[in-house]
This record gives structure tokens, C-alpha cells and sequence, in this order.
């Protein structure tokens, strides 16, 4: 593969208007956005249930954060083989049930009045290990579903509708947190996870299980995924890039509740409405993205794109730091999420899609799984890191320390061949382990 490849014309109309008509692919659409509209709910709900309710500390906040996405550094890697090897709707449908359950047990533990933070470390696990099956199983769907040209188009409208749910659903859930208890909220988030589950249920596809014949060793498998990554000049600054991003930004992350409802006093409203104004960005993000790669260059959007979003998270500090009146504050984090999200959506939306076109069927959930094992394996350490930092130095230190070193990853994709594409590869680079087409 070159450093440049020769522009080609958008799709025709037709190869996306035919994507309304593909019954599967709607019933995927629409229970990702009510699963989405569900996840919301929760989100909000949870740091008020842990800091407002239970009063959990920072240290706790982190641990609480952590427990969510932990099992991308145990699971992450053979998951990827299994789902490989495995039929990827049943996997969807099989953790959405999980994640449903998991969930359901919030309220009723409420109810009974034996809610502990430790629970919901628990809770908080059980859910992120379903995830990493499905969010594994899903971004290796798509291409079984549609053909090569159609799937950046996919992406960007599962990406908008997802964006509308989060739009509304943090709002919602601000508001909702007025007249009920945060417990409740999380019945709105299995209902959420029920309806993908019925709706992926309907879906058709025609993909069949790998033999048993075809199957090697787990082992040698999972390196077949991380090779993959790891020769392919593209995907590995990719991978540089968002891991460092979201080992800084999961630091902000972690920390915004507890410096919402806590320091600034902002309550769940507030933080629900910042939530939300993120959303709004990410809808632009995912609405724009197609349109501003055609006039920039589809490699040239994504080191832009990541640039926006690293500077975008200055303003979360700089919020704290003057903890003016709440409409300034609200103003500010708002803006900062807002900025964060169209330039995370814009870069994910283009960088996913040619991960899904470039990588051979058969390795679509070790190489999807290979690359979240890494982005979203430096998550937990960054959130205990986030709670043990703001315990130690405080919780605006620590902000300033994530945000201004949140803008040295950027250097991976900027100084990189993508700064020049017009047109990202889309070729399927189908190679022996040990002879991995290099990107």
C-alpha cells in the first residue's frame, strides 16, 4: 500500500438510499438507538446514584468508572476470537440480555435497601464484559450485512441516531432525576437493551460459524488479530492516537461528576444538559463527517479531527478554575463536550469505516478486538489513576494535567501518511499471520 491512493467519486445515491430498504440493517439501526436512548439514562444515573446518594469518594468514583471497562484488558483479546468464531447477531442478542439483567438488579437491590457501592463495582463489570462482546460482534456485523462502499454511510447514520439518543437521553434523565430516584432511571436502560435484543432477533444475515476444522489454537489466532494492527502503518497510528486520547479524556471523564454535582453544585440537571450539549456536537460530528471528508480529504479529517478534540478538553479545567455563576460553568463544559464530541465522532466515524473495509471477513472480530484492547484497555488505569490523583493533588490539578498532555497523541496521526489522503484505502489486505500486507 502507498502513501496516497487515487481519489475516487462518492457512492451513487442509490448504493444509500438502498440501505432504508435493507429490512436487517433497520432493525439494527433501530435497536442501537433505543439501546443507546437507554445507555443514556444510565449514565447520568449512575454517578448521582454513587456520589449524591451513596457518597462515594473519588478514589470510589474511579474504581466505580474502572469496574466498567476492566474487562477490555481481560476479555478484550480472546473475545475477539470467539467472536470470530461464532455467529456475531446471537453474540449481540446474548449480552444485550445479559446487560438487561445486569441492570434490572440496580432497582431492585434499591427497593430492598441493601445497595452498596461494591454492588455496583459489580454491576458496573458484569456490564462492560457483555459490552466487549457486543461492541466486538457489532463493528464486525456491519460488513456482513452490507458491502464495502455502503458501510461508511451505515456508520455515519447509526452514529447520528445514537447521537439524537444522546442528545435527549442525559436531558431526560436530568429531569427525570427531579421526580424520581436515580435507581428507577435504570429500568429505562434495560428496557433499552431489551428492545435490541427483540429487534436483532428479526434481523436476517447469512453468515455461518467457522468449522471446527478452521479453527487453530486461541493463541495463535489472537496474534493473527494483533499482527494485522501492528503491520498495518495506518491502523497502528490509529491505534496510538486513540489510546492516548482516551487515556486523558477517560481522566476528565471520570472526575466531570464529581466536579458538576460536587464542587460546582451544578446538580443532575446540570450535568444532564452538559451531557447533552456534547450530543449536539457529536450530531454535527456524525452529520458533517461525510461532507467534510469529500472537501478536505477523508485521511485529512482524521488528525483535524482528533486536533479539535484534544484542545476541545481544555476547556473542562479552565470551567473549574473560574467556577462562576452555573450558567458559565453549564456554558463552558457544555462548550468543551460539544467541541470533544464533533471532533471524536468526525475521526471514529472515518477511521471505523476503514478498519471495516480494509481487514479480511475473517479477522474482522480479532482486529476490532486487537484495537480495543488497547484504546479501551488504558480506561481503567486512567480513571484509578484519576481518582487516586485528585485524592492526592486535587481534582482541578488533575484536570490540567490530563488535558494538556490529551494533546500529545494527536502528533501520531498528524505526523502521518493521512494528513495527505484524499481517499481512505478500502481495500481488503488478506494476508498470512506472518505476511500481513503493511500498510
Amino acid at each position: 500500500m502507498t502513501d496516497s491512493v487515487p481519489e475516487v467519486p462518492p457512492p451513487p445515491t442509490a448504493a444509500f438510499t438502498s440501505l432504508s430498504r435493507n429490512g436487517s440493517f433497520l432493525r439494527l439501526w433501530s435497536g442501537q438507538t433505543l439501546s443507546v436512548l437507554g445507555t443514556q439514562l444510565g449514565q447520568v444515573a449512575i454517578p448521582v446514584l454513587a456520589v449524591l446518594l451513596l457518597g462515594a469518594s473519588t478514589v470510589e468514583v474511579g474504581t466505580l468508572t474502572a469496574s466498567s471497562t476492566i474487562a477490555f484488558l481481560i476479555l478484550g483479546l480472546p473475545a475477539g476470537a470467539w467472536v470470530d468464531r461464532w455467529r456475531k447477531r446471537r453474540v449481540m442478542i446474548l449480552a444485550d440480555l445479559l446487560r438487561a439483567a445486569a441492570m434490572l438488579s440496580i432497582p431492585l437491590l434499591w427497593w430492598w435497601h441493601v445497595l452498596e457501592i461494591w454492588q455496583l463495582y459489580l454491576v458496573a463489570a458484569v456490564v462492560g464484559a457483555a459490552t466487549v462482546f457486543f461492541d466486538v460482534a457489532y463493528q464486525s456485523f456491519l460488513p456482513v450485512l452490507l458491502p464495502g462502499r455502503q458501510i461508511a454511510g451505515a456508520n455515519a447514520r447509526l452514529e447520528a441516531t445514537a447521537q439524537i439518543s444522546r442528545i435527549g437521553g442525559p436531558a431526560l434523565g436530568g429531569g427525570l432525576l427531579a421526580v424520581i430516584s436515580a435507581p428507577v432511571l435504570f429500568l429505562g436502560e434495560a428496557v433499552g437493551y431489551l428492545a435490541s435484543a427483540l429487534l436483532l432477533t428479526g434481523a436476517k444475515d447469512t453468515e455461518q460459524p467457522r468449522s471446527a476444522a478452521d479453527r487453530r489454537p486461541l493463541r495463535t489466532e489472537i496474534r493473527e488479530g494483533l499482527e494485522f494492527v501492528a503491520h498495518h502503518k495506518l491502523l497502528r497510528r490509529i491505534v496510538m492516537c486513540t489510546a492516548g486520547l482516551n487515556l486523558f479524556s477517560a481522566m476528565i471523564f471520570t472526575l466531570l461528576p464529581v466536579v458538576v454535582l460536587r464542587h460546582l453544585n451544578l446538580g443532575a440537571s446540570g450535568l444532564g444538559l452538559i451531557l447533552s450539549a456534547g450530543s449536539v456536537g457529536g450530531l454535527l460530528g456524525a452529520l458533517w463527517a461525510p461532507a467534510l471528508a469529500r472537501r478536505i480529504g477523508e485521511g485529512t479529517l482524521i488528525p483535524f479531527s482528533a486536533l479539535l478534540a484534544a484542545v476541545a478538553v481544555l476547556l473542562t479545567p479552565v470551567a473549574v478554575a473560574v467556577a462562576g455563576p452555573g450558567w458559565l460553568s453549564i456554558g463552558l463544559l457544555s462548550l468543551s463536550q460539544a467541541l470533544m464530541d464533533f471532533g471524536a465522532l468526525a475521526y471514529n466515524i472515518l477511521q471505523v469505516s476503514m478498519r471495516q473495509r480494509i481487514c479480511p471477513p475473517r479477522l474482522l472480530g480479532r482486529m476490532n478486538a486487537s484495537i480495543r484492547f488497547v484504546v479501551y484497555g488504558v480506561m481503567p488505569m486512567a480513571a484509578l489513576l484519576a481518582g487516586f490523583l485528585a485524592g492526592v493533588v486535587g481534582e482541578l490539578p488533575t484536570l490540567w494535567l490530563a488535558a494538556i498532555a490529551g494533546l500529545a497523541p494527536v502528533a501520531a496521526v498528524w505526523f502521518s501518511p493521512l494528513r495527505r489522503l484524499k481517499v481512505l484505502p478500502d481495500a481488503v489486505a488478506d494476508a498470512a499471520p506472518h505476511g500481513v500486507q503493511a500498510g
